[in-house]
């Protein structure tokens, strides 16, 4: 897995180099990136990238939104916007870069994808669904979010139509608390 915030970092002929002598191996190269505000917060940048990488022989697999560590308010863009970044980028690069899943949060449930926003039953909403779960069957099952334009993080959503909790809640709950009781007792 490579780490790429910009497309600059794969135009020089040592980054090239390189990339062509991990290739040399036989290693697959993906690559994977936050969504930085400041650094490569725009779409053509991430196309441009998504590009290169795919002309350098890697695979691009995640667009990540900024995780809740460090400088994070500095960085962070809100959902909505990294969502709308996604969505211009991905139109622009043929299918062998369409591979990019994104915006993925690696939340405490797990890795939580944006698959859009959209209005349902009168309501504007996120539509979610987890990639990877704590709980397997959380996998590929839509689940939705009120819509908050100001929203940067899992966290600050709230459940869609008038649901106390996402439905995955209850169950993290009950393996959290398990998780804190097998640990005391150990």
């Amino acid at each position: 897995m490579a780490h790429y915030e910009h497309w600059q970092e794969l135009a020089t002929p040592v980054a090239e180099a390189a990339i062509a002598r991990i290739r040399a191996t036989g290693a697959q190269i993906r690559t994977q990136a936050p969504v930085v505000r400041h650094v490569n917060d725009n779409a053509d940048d991430w196309a441009k990238m998504w590009q290169m990488q795919v002309s350098l022989g890697c695979v691009p697999y995640y667009m990540f939104v900024e995780r809740q560590t460090g400088a994070k308010q500095y960085f962070e863009l809100p959902l909505v916007r990294t969502w709308e970044i996604y969505r211009t980028a991905i139109q622009q690069v043929s299918g062998l870069g369409r591979t990019a899943r994104g915006p993925v949060m690696s939340a405490l449930p797990g890795k939580v994808m944006i698959n859009g926003v959209s209005e349902i039953a009168g309501e504007k909403v996120f539509v979610l669904n987890f990639l990877q779960a704590r709980e397997p069957s959380w996998c590929n099952r839509p689940f939705f979010a009120q819509f908050d334009p100001t929203a940067t993080w899992l966290d600050d959503l709230k459940p869609a139509f008038g649901a106390d909790k996402f439905f995955y809640e209850s169950q993290l709950e009950e393996m959290l608390t398990r998780t804190v009781l097998d640990c005391n007792a150990a």
